[in-house]
């Protein structure tokens, strides 16, 4: 019986946040690419919490944007409450959230994607890899057409062998009840591709009518919204937003999930994979935190043409029965009617130790990773993923070097290096507190970092460069002409300072100087500024922060400059470390196993001590002299 077979540049396989971001970079960059997805209405489906952004989260779809990925642009654009999170810390933890229209955002994105020149959506399940001569050559789908390729990317999510739980309830079926996907799995074992069993889980979705709001505190969005995608024009996302409602669990709420702990397949046995730590469920926080006498509990819309909310904060397994019970003692949820049970998800993933640092596995050329497949938690860590991975499947078919963004550069650089060099025996979740370099790392910035590389890679356009480079020009001379401003102890002045209560001048002073009193900002002493002249907020934001905090900017860069020393001491490929005698025999081992590419990675193993990279470093040396 003849089969179909077709011929493509990349095949992408899955059309979730990764996919989405891995199969629009590699049609943009000119390569005729087809995504694969188990179904057609569940592209960029968000079947867990119904936002973007978050703490870290916001930094990595900033970045995202500025690279020229789309998760940004689609936020924007169907987003029904937005909120600019840890305002009241200094600017290098600032991360925007907003909450989803999750339908919309859904339907947008498969727009986006079934508009982009020279990409096809294709409905299937891929069920096998076509591998020759260590290459990978295409993909097989379940009906037996084969799709050749020059590369492939796969993205598959939490789709791999999954299987949801609640209470002794098990249905082999992806999230929201689509279709798995169960034979892939099989066919990257026997290409020698190691897989991890690794757990997620999402709470109930309620209806709206049944809950009673004035139990609850309203939380409304940011009076004025900051868009995530740098390209958007602010004014357009001055929307009417919906609200957001905050609960708490209670004495009686925890008591009724120890009394069925033994009936959740959390702690039964019944579920094998590993759970996110940073991401616990209700049965989890219960236990692990027995001394909290109330957890936090966010009422959020799915969208704004349903009815249905999501009980942020309550994940569980627990049985149906229970789970009534548990979310009926919470304040304001007493007649609450589930609309979707609580449940727990296991799948499989890679151990991501396979792949380099440009998300391409080291024993199968052309074959790339992105997204929850390896091992990661959370739709922006797989989005970041997705993009690099399409990138540099686009990279390896021109010839190019591939795009490797280290931990000095981005949030990406520092979950992606994360991924490749550390252990991970769980879903990995992006915090601000894993980026050294965090104050030169903030969301604010993301398109200085950021877009002129996008614009070499050929995502991000001329105009949006010429913008940046001006940007670039017009923070810096401002900066300059605040540094020598001299601001005199006159009335004026001294009205202002007690305005903002802080200390009247005995002398004169400068106008950076005020600046840095934790009291005043650069807008904030706008009307004593008379040489001032008008610019864009992104731009006096960027003034501000390179005064307020340019001290330690300073110390940051010069950190950053001996990080790249070791970055820049590259390792041989497909070295034999147990060459290097004067070497512990873990830190042998750790580098047999992850090989790395350069010194500063070496440094970042576990297993691998400072000890080890001095005798790295002397050995490097003297091969070198002997070359």
């Amino acid at each position: 019986m003849p089969h179909v077979t077709e011929k493509y540049d990349v095949c992408v396989v899955g059309a979730g946040h990764a996919g989405c971001e891995a199969a629009l970079a590699c049609a943009r960059l000119g390569f005729s690419t087809i995504v694969f997805t188990v179904s057609v209405d569940s592209i960029a489906l968000m079947p867990c919490n119904p936002n973007i952004g978050g703490t870290s989260k916001g930094h990595l779809v900033r970045e995202i944007d500025a690279l020229g990925g789309q998760m940004g642009i689609n936020i924007d654009k169907t987003f029904i409450q937005s909120k600019m999170l840890n305002v009241s810390k200094g600017p290098a933890v600032h991360s925007l959230r907003a909450q989803a229209d999750k339908s919309e955002y859904s339907r947008r994105m498969r727009m986006t994607l079934e508009n982009t020149e020279g990409l096809v959506v294709r409905q299937a399940e891929v069920t096998e890899l076509i591998v020759e001569d260590g290459a990978v050559k295409g993909v097989k789908t379940f009906s037996g057409a084969v799709y050749y390729s020059k590369a492939v990317v796969l993205c598959t999510g939490t789709y791999l062998k999954s299987r949801c739980l609640y209470g002794d309830v098990v249905h082999n079926t992806g999230p929201n009840g689509l279709q798995s996907a169960n034979f892939l799995s099989e066919s990257l074992k026997e290409h020698g591709i190691e897989l991890y069993r690794f757990k997620t889980g999402t709470p109930a979705r309620v209806d709206r009518r049944s809950i009673d709001f004035n139990k609850m505190q309203e939380q409304k969005g940011d009076e004025r919204v900051v868009p995530f995608s740098f390209t958007t024009n602010p004014e357009d996302v001055q929307i009417d937003q919906a609200s957001c409602w905050l609960t708490y669990t209670n004495g009686a709420t925890h008591e009724i999930i120890r009394e069925n702990l033994d009936r959740s397949p959390l702690y039964s046995g019944m579920i094998e994979g590993t759970g996110p730590r940073y991401c616990p469920s209700i049965e989890d926080k219960v236990v692990k935190f027995a001394d909290k006498e109330r957890h936090q509990v966010f009422i959020e819309p799915e969208g704004l043409y349903t009815n249905e909310m999501y009980v942020g904060g309550m994940s569980s397994s627990l049985p149906e029965d229970v789970q009534y019970r548990m979310y009926r003692s919470v304040a304001g949820l007493e007649h609450v009617k589930i609309v979707r049970n609580a449940y727990a998800i296991e799948y499989d993933c890679i151990n991501p130790r396979q792949l380099s640092p440009s998300l391409e596995f080291k024993n199968i050329k052309g074959l790339f990773s992105g997204g929850q497949f390896n091992g990661s938690s959370g739709y922006e860590e797989a989005a970041a993923q997705g993009l690099v991975a399409g990138i540099n499947a686009a990279m390896y078919l021109s010839g190019k070097e591939p795009l490797i963004l280290d931990r000095s550069t981005s949030y990406i650089g520092v979950l992606i290096d994360d991924l490749v060099t550390k252990e991970n025996h769980e879903p990995y979740r992006m915090m601000t507190s894993r980026a050294e370099y965090r104050l030169l790392l903030r969301q604010d910035n993301a398109d200085l970092r950021l877009s002129k590389i996008g614009y070499r890679i050929g995502l991000i356009n001329q105009e949006r460069y010429n913008w940046v480079v001006e940007k670039e020009q017009l923070i810096q001379k401002e900066v300059d002409r605040v540094q020598h401003v001299k601001i005199g102890a006159n009335a004026a002045v001294q009205n202002l300072l007690e305005q903002y209560h802080t200390a009247p001048l005995k002398t004169g002073t400068t106008l950076a100087e005020l600046i840095r009193r934790p009291e005043l900002s650069y807008e904030a002493l706008a009307e004593i500024d008379l040489d001032r002249e008008p610019l864009p907020h992104d731009v006096a934001e960027q003034v501000n922060i390179n005064i307020k905090y340019d001290g330690y900017i300073k110390r940051q860069v010069k950190q950053v400059k001996e990080f790249k020393k070791l970055e820049k001491k590259k390792l041989p490929e497909n070295f034999d470390y147990g060459q290097v005698k004067s070497l512990r025999i873990e830190a042998r081992q750790k580098l047999n196993l992850y090989q790395p590419i350069n010194v500063g990675q070496a440094s970042r193993i576990s297993g691998v001590s400072p000890a080890d990279i001095s005798v790295l470093l002397i050995y490097l040396e003297q091969m070198y002299r002997r070359v």
